[in-house]
């Protein structure tokens, strides 16, 4: 998040200064800041493409520096390719080349100085070792396997681990190399290392081991953490979070928009991004292909079907008319599918069948982002063949989403595809955030402009 807020105003200070030297007077106060604000949009979308706001604290000295390098270079060019997509089809601004030169020179220099900066910070903090703790395993489980995978994984966190304390080695989780001694030898272990933490990786059921760890600890001056194993107690996949900031909940599921303030946060990026694109595009499209529609075939203008949305509840899903009236609504669409019109070829593969959903996400019923909405006979057949086929129904379906960006859009003729579909929705569904849904917004705007062979 500070990275992100440290972008912003750097951009910002590069607009200013820019301005200072001479250039961008051709725009009013009013343009200037719209014009900001949607260059820094742009670039926040470019740098969640190339993951240049992924913290990354194992920092490599020989290959960072090439790294940030090339990843600030990749978004420049992505994003130097958004604005000019910006300027020249809506043509509000009137800007010379050498204020957005200027602009860019000074946001790059800024951004990577900053980059550069940053990693020194995480370089000074991990060779520096005054915050090192010392730190070891009480249990070579499965849980205690995760610890030590994480403290190997971000040593700029400061855990120096010693070793694993263990009696069972025979169904270790863990290499044998490194479990140190017995549970015996635990204590005279942490007194002559000087340990720090004991983390406490075995089953809760060792009640009086833990508590005579839990004394030994206070008695001389160690942090004693639990990470208790659940063993085959609870699914491997099982997640904790905390109510009340105190009550532990295990799910067996990641769902990130079962939060309320990420369901709502998605909510209100949906009436926003919606109510942008009917105000902004629908005004200069409608009329077009309302017009090239009626020029071709008979029938309405908009087509309306049922489909099952967020918890199979069924509601009436929009689109622009891309087939001749026909009784098969029910049956996919197939590659050179004599139902569907020159007009509707187009349409469909450029997606722009599918704006008026942007009705649909503004009512609530579909979202800008998420799972396809399948046909009321696909839900039929797939939900009795398909595991987790239903779980994708726990969310709201989307306009695109992330199975369609990787590939896997149009006609599901074989089982595997469509099984490899509901893998990426529920594979989004279980790592949501507001960077994925931009990530595959500009994936899906990307894949229009290019094309998609799938789309028919």
């Amino acid at each position: 998040m500070l990275i992100f807020i440290s972008d912003f105003l750097l951009i910002k200070l590069a607009f200013i200064v820019t301005r200072k030297i001479g250039y961008g007077y051709t725009l009013s106060n009013e343009q200037f800041i719209s014009f900001f604000l949607i260059f820094s949009l742009a670039w926040i979308i470019a740098g969640f493409y190339y993951k240049i706001y992924r913290v990354v604290y194992r920092v490599d000295p020989s290959g960072s520096v090439k790294s940030i390098g090339f990843n600030l270079l990749s978004s420049f060019g992505v994003h130097s390719l958004l604005m000019f997509l910006i300027l020249n089809l809506f043509r509000v601004y009137e800007v010379s080349i050498e204020f957005i030169g200027y602009v860019y020179l000074l946001s790059g220099i800024l951004i990577f100085g900053s980059r550069l900066f940053y990693k020194l910070v995480l370089k000074y903090f991990e060779v520096s070792a005054f915050n090192f703790r010392k730190v070891v395993i009480v249990g070579a489980t499965r849980s205690g396997k995760s610890l030590h995978q994480f403290f190997s994984s971000y040593p700029v966190a400061g855990y120096q681990f010693k070793g694993f304390f263990d009696d069972q080695t025979e169904d270790s989780q863990v290499d044998e190399q490194l479990i140190i001694g017995k549970l015996d030898d635990l204590k005279e272990f942490c007194k002559s290392e000087s340990i720090d933490e004991i983390y406490f990786a075995m089953p809760l059921s060792h009640q009086e081991l833990l508590k005579d760890i839990s004394r030994f600890a206070d008695d001389n001056f160690i942090y004693f953490r639990m990470a208790p194993d659940f063993g085959t107690v609870i699914p491997e996949n099982c997640n904790v979070f905390l109510i009340n900031s105190s009550i532990p909940i295990l799910t067996t599921r990641r769902d990130p928009l079962g939060i309320s303030l990420n369901a709502s946060l998605k909510r209100v990026f949906d009436i926003v991004f919606s109510s942008a694109v009917i105000l902004i595009i629908f005004p200069f499209v409608l009329p077009l292909i309302a017009l090239a529609i009626k020029m071709e075939s008979r029938g309405p203008i908009f087509f309306k079907q049922l489909r099952p949305g967020r918890k199979n509840k069924l509601f009436e899903c929009y689109k622009f008319r891309t087939m001749y009236v026909n009784n098969n609504t029910e049956l996919q669409a197939t590659k050179n599918d004599s139902r569907i019109t020159r007009v509707g070829k187009i349409l469909r593969k450029t997606n722009l069948d599918e704006l008026p959903q942007f009705f649909n996400v503004l009512l609530g019923s579909m979202s800008v982002v998420g799972p396809r909405p399948n046909m009321i006979s696909q839900l039929e057949e797939y939900s009795k063949t398909i595991e987790l086929y239903k779980v994708r129904h726990f969310v709201t379906p989307g306009i695109t989403g992330y199975a369609q960006v990787n590939g896997f859009r149009g006609e599901t003729r074989e089982h595997e595809l469509m099984r490899k579909r509901v893998e990426y929705d529920v594979r989004y569904m279980e790592n949501w955030s507001m960077a994925l849904d931009l990530k595959i917004i500009f994936l899906t705007v990307w894949n229009m402009m290019k094309g998609e062979k799938n789309a028919y």
